[in-house]
């Protein structure tokens, strides 16, 4: 390997080695109060201690509500005893969440009522008091929240790693260019030659014509091929967020699932690598026909490899090697490798039997040009979209027991408790039905704010609809690369066009909302509007890197390009293999 290389694959773990640090660095213990009559205990990520003092002589039941809880009824977190008629105020502490805003409300045990209602935001390991007071009039009650000790900035590590990553680039950037000048080049030339002389010198090994082979090779760089460097560069990105987010991504809840509906950086990930082997499916099968592979080689070559990962996925993988040895009663059937085995067969076989050795010579002059790359493979389109309409009536108009038709929700305490067996809706109910309950995930996110009881598999059977879909735009994203090949403006223009297209689509179907759409983006379900506004993403983050890698030439790619290229080019097992390793910490 060149030295520039190998110091680009050390600089990628470097970086994620101090970011994992500056992270875990963040994660200290702290006491939860330093208030002399509470008892200390110890604060973690993500949390802050609450004390509330109850002046009144009635018990008070203290109810909390988070916002991120979409139509939650509000939860018991604790009873604060009255104050004895002639004695001090009592004191109850609580540790709180502060990922996000909570609303906390007081009610009274005696009247049954609600006294007094508070919304406040916590900061990280900081220390608060709420007073419980009557005010003159002995009907009324007044909270009032006070700031024992300031929070801390739980945020500061990322951005010193931030701004250490942005000074190494622009410090890589100044000397690719200084490099360029005829004086330094003259200089390296000088350097290189007088220490190759020496080394011959020193080992009376080789003959001077090394000397020009070896001080050039590095100012010359390789002849590259026709591998698209802006691809391996989305890939090996999109690997470098992976290994971050399952080794912990510091303990910050952006890095960890959503629980339900909406978006992390976690939940990018996925459907990223399954769109980025959709647009690699395309580019090799069409480089081993034009070499005139035959295609029953090809046919078998895919189904052995979906079989190996599908395999490796149900036996080798499976999370519940956690609570001990694999027993058949109760191992897990879907996962993730599972999913990427099943979506490469069905695209990588639909593929083949409709692409052609040879692209045809259209000419500009047909109607239909503008969309050739589209229209020349219809059978495939028509095929995808029966499978969406599959997915769109089993999800909407399956009946589910003691369901409501067309529920998306998490069951629990979502939707003020009303279906806390209804997680997932048809999606889940299906996978209950075909696969038992023993033989899915039995801990999904949801439990993180819904308290979910259901077991509910994120890889399950109907969301695979929808990950089949999800390959299956970036195979078309491979066949925009190879129709308009070196046009570099019409592939620009047309990964623009398709992240437009699918960027409508999903604000229709979302109404640009978390929880009010008709379709929401959820990662659990795979829904449409989490396949559509993640390829817009895919394809307009594509137009990024092929402009300014590929097109431009202004950035190599470093060092995201070198995980990238050296990975397996149609189905990522062995990163995914390491994925799953710690898939549990993440969903949980």
């Amino acid at each position: 390997m060149a030295p520039e290389r190998e110091y680009y694959r050390w600089t990628v773990c470097a970086v994620i080695v101090l970011l994992i640090a500056l992270c875990a660095a963040h994660m200290t213990d702290r006491p939860a109060s330093s208030h002399p009559h509470r008892k200390t205990s110890v604060l973690k990520m993500d949390e802050a201690s609450l004390s509330v003092i109850n002046e009144i002589e009635d018990d008070m039941m203290l109810y909390v509500l988070s916002d991120h809880c979409f139509q939650c009824l509000p939860q018991l977190l604790g009873i604060i005893p009255a104050r004895p008629a002639s004695g001090t105020p009592t004191m109850v502490g609580f540790v709180v969440d502060t990922q996000h805003a909570l609303t906390l409300q007081l009610n009274s045990t005696s009247a049954h009522s609600e006294q007094c209602k508070v919304h406040f935001h916590f900061g990280e390991q900081g220390n608060y008091s709420l007073w419980v007071k009557n005010l003159n009039e002995p009907s009324r009650v007044n909270c009032s929240m006070i700031i024992d000790s300031e929070p801390i900035n739980s945020y500061l590590p990322i951005l010193f790693a931030f701004l250490l990553f942005a000074f190494l680039a622009a410090l890589s950037a100044i000397w690719n260019t200084v490099k360029r000048l005829d004086v330094v080049t003259n200089l390296l030339l000088c350097l290189g030659s007088t220490v190759e002389t020496e080394r011959l010198i020193n080992s009376e090994l080789g003959t001077p014509n090394r000397l020009i082979d070896a001080s050039t090779e590095s100012i010359i760089p390789a002849t590259a091929g026709r591998r698209l460097r802006s691809l391996d560069t989305f890939r090996g990105l999109s690997l470098v967020i992976m290994v971050f987010v399952n080794y912990g991504g510091g303990g910050y809840w952006f890095f960890r699932h959503e629980s339900w509906n909406g978006l992390t950086v976690a939940d990018l990930v996925f459907p990223w690598f399954v769109f980025i082997m959709g647009t690699s499916v395309g580019l090799s099968l069409s480089g081993s026909l034009r070499r005139g592979v035959k295609h029953t080689h090809l046919l078998w070559r895919i189904f052995w490899r979906s079989f190996q990962l599908f395999l490796i996925g149900v036996i080798i993988i499976n999370p519940n090697y956690c609570s001990g040895p694999l027993s058949w009663d109760s191992f897990r059937i879907p996962g993730v490798l599972q999913r990427l085995g099943f979506t490469y067969l069905v695209v990588a076989v639909l593929d083949l039997v409709v692409s052609r050795d040879r692209l045809n010579n259209i000419l500009s002059s047909e109607t239909w040009y503008s969309v050739h790359d589209v229209c020349l493979y219809w059978p495939a389109w028509v095929f995808v979209i029966a499978l969406e309409t599959i997915w769109l009536c089993l999800t909407f108009l399956l009946p589910v027991p003691a369901c409501p038709t067309g529920y998306l929700g998490p069951g629990g305490i979502g939707d003020f408790g009303q279906y806390q067996n209804c997680t997932g809706g048809a999606a889940g109910y299906i996978d209950r039905w075909l696969l038992r309950d023993n033989h899915i995930y039995q801990t999904p996110s949801s439990r993180v704010v819904y308290q979910t009881m259901m077991p509910f598999d994120p890889e399950g059977v109907l969301g695979t609809i929808n990950s089949i879909l999800m390959a299956f735009l970036g195979l078309q994203a491979g066949k925009i690369l190879l129709h308009y090949r070196d046009q570099h403006r019409q592939i620009i223009t047309r990964f623009l066009i398709w992240g437009f297209i699918l960027g409508i689509i999903s604000a229709a179907l979302t109404k640009c909302s978390r929880n009010d759409g008709f379709i929401p983006v959820n990662k659990n379900l795979w829904s449409l509007s989490y396949v559509t506004t993640l390829s817009c993403f895919a394809f307009v983050a594509l137009v990024f890197f092929y402009y300014s890698v590929d097109v431009k030439k202004w950035w190599s790619g470093a060092p995201f390009f070198y995980p990238g290229k050296h990975f397996k080019s149609e189905v990522p097992e062995l990163i995914w293999l390491c994925h799953l390793r710690v898939e549990t910490y993440n969903l949980q």
